[in-house]
């Protein structure tokens, strides 16, 4: 979590002259702090939460689930 986008900028550049590791910026939308991503913000990725995530179906032959 950096303050700013100039903190985590830096960080995200000192990443990439240690460690060869490229690191993107990104401001969280929840929290309004700004934090670093392994994957591109440019491609499709969208964030679910845990709690809204689908369940696995089971791959049992018949298997009808169960009415609520």
């Amino acid at each position: 979590m950096y303050h700013d986008k100039a903190q985590a900028q830096h960080a995200a550049d000192q990443s990439w002259a240690e460690r060869g590791t490229e690191l993107w910026v990104y401001r969280c939308q929840y929290c309004g702090t700004w934090h670093l991503t392994s994957h591109d913000p440019a491609s499709a990725h969208v964030y679910v939460p845990f709690n809204q995530q689908l369940k696995p179906h089971s791959r049992k032959k018949d298997y009808k689930p169960r009415r609520r």
